[in-house]
């Protein structure tokens, strides 16, 4: 993934509100996802071990089978759209992610010294990943000093109105892309809106963002550069001076890191980072 990366717009900035929405979960070998809404209801979600402890995980199921979040459910939706994984919902603090090192890549807590990780405050939007995307961490990217992925799938900022379910899959449109560099790490923040909220007509860009809703783009930036000084850590970083670059630029971040993982999945690039592929 030598991202080399040309196409560039401008920042922008979204709002919110708070109701309860359902999610659209669906998976396929890329399994076939169809929903008549954003919402794909075909798996079945089978929760394992008690909430708040170490050993909880959700896990999918469709079929009877498990399925992985990861590897099973289609990263693209159609006409353009594509599907979201939510881990976090907005306005909680507990920090869900996919294990990407565990047999069906289950929703976990993340846990850092025997202990299960928060964030210092609620987050403000619906966060999660795209399925079927990677950011390998043997490729430097020349237009950001040289940092390289942080081997993780690519996380989404869901700016809709709606509080998501956690482990719940919708279809999104992608907007804009901020290129976040934690610890050293490449980190691409995808920005998106779930296809059901109100506002996701009115937007299809960055620029769009900005008039519909104003200010939201920079209170992302700052949430996500600012999480860890209470943790005594620094700030982290933004490339393109702090830019948020547009759905043209987006899309080719989006078809990059949907290769590299590709040829992670396919055997095609070596597993050195042991991540479960099943």
């Amino acid at each position: 993934m030598a991202f080399a990366l040309r196409s560039a717009l401008r920042t922008a900035g979204p709002a919110r509100a708070m109701r309860k929405a359902a999610p659209v979960v669906a998976p396929s070998r890329s399994l076939n996802v169809s929903a008549k809404g954003a919402k794909v209801d075909a798996f079945t979600i089978e929760e394992r071990g008690a909430k708040d402890t170490t050993d909880y995980r959700i896990f999918y199921n469709a079929a009877g089978k498990m399925v992985s979040p990861w590897h099973e459910i289609p990263l693209f939706a159609g006409d353009g759209n594509l599907h979201f994984i939510c881990e976090i919902p907005k306005e909680t603090s507990a920090k869900m992610e996919v294990a990407t090192d565990e047999v069906g890549t289950p929703i976990k807590q993340d846990i850092k010294k025997g202990k299960l990780r928060f964030y210092p405050y609620n987050i403000n939007w619906n966060y999660g990943l795209l399925p079927q995307t990677w950011e390998d961490p043997s490729v430097k990217n020349a237009e950001l000093e040289g940092v390289a992925g942080d081997n993780d799938p690519v996380d989404v900022v869901e700016i809709g109105s709606t509080q998501l379910a956690m482990g719940g899959v919708y279809k999104v449109k992608p907007l804009g892309v901020l290129a976040m560099i934690d610890d050293g790490e490449l980190d691409w923040k995808v920005i998106a809106i779930n296809l059901d909220d109100p506002k996701a007509a009115m937007v299809n860009d960055v620029a769009d963002v900005e008039k519909v809703f104003p200010g939201e783009i920079q209170k992302i930036v700052e949430w996500f550069r600012d999480y860890k000084i209470p943790d005594g850590k620094p700030a982290n970083k933004f490339g393109y001076n702090n830019e948020c670059k547009n759905k043209a630029f987006t899309m080719h971040v989006i078809k990059e890191t949907h290769e590299a993982y590709v040829h992670l999945k396919s055997g095609a690039r070596a597993n050195k980072e042991e991540l479960s592929l099943l």
